[in-house]
C-alpha cells in the first residue's frame, strides 16, 4: 500500500504561483508512475501531470503545459507539482496519485488540497 499526503495550497492571485507537495510512503518500490489530477466543483477528475517515479520522464496535459511543473525528490519520497501563471480555471481540488500496478493505474490517492485563485 502507499499513503499519499498533499499540501501546499491556497488562495493565491491570478498570476501568481504555488507550489503542491506529495508526500510518499509504504511500499514505495512498487510505484510506477506519480501523478497530479484536479476536479472543480461540478467537473469531472482532470489529469494534470505524470512522472515517471525511476526514470524522471514527465507529461503535462496540455491545459497546463508550459504554466505548471512536475518534478520529484526520490530521497525525500516526495512529488512536487510547482504552478506559475495560474488562472481562475486552475481553481479546484488537486489529488496526488500513484499507479502501483501499471503506468496509468491510478491505484492509490491522496486527501487532496484546495487551490483557489481569484481573479
Amino acid at each position: 500500500q502507499v499513503l499519499l499526503v498533499e499540501s501546499g495550497g491556497g488562495l493565491v492571485q491570478a498570476g501568481g504561483s504555488l507550489r503542491l507537495s506529495c508526500a510518499v510512503s509504504g511500499r514505495t518500490y512498487s510505484i510506477y508512475t506519480m501523478g497530479w489530477f484536479r476536479q472543480a466543483p461540478g467537473k469531472e477528475r482532470q489529469f494534470v501531470a505524470s512522472i515517471n517515479w525511476i526514470g524522471g520522464g514527465t507529461y503535462h496535459a496540455d491545459s497546463v503545459k508550459g504554466r505548471f511543473t512536475i518534478s520529484k525528490d526520490n530521497a525525500k519520497n516526495t512529488v512536487y507539482l510547482q504552478m506559475s501563471s495560474l488562472k481562475p480555471e486552475d481553481t479546484a481540488v488537486y489529488y496526488c496519485a500513484a499507479a502501483t500496478t501499471g503506468t496509468d493505474n491510478w491505484d492509490s490517492w491522496g486527501q487532496g488540497t484546495q487551490v483557489t485563485v481569484s481573479s
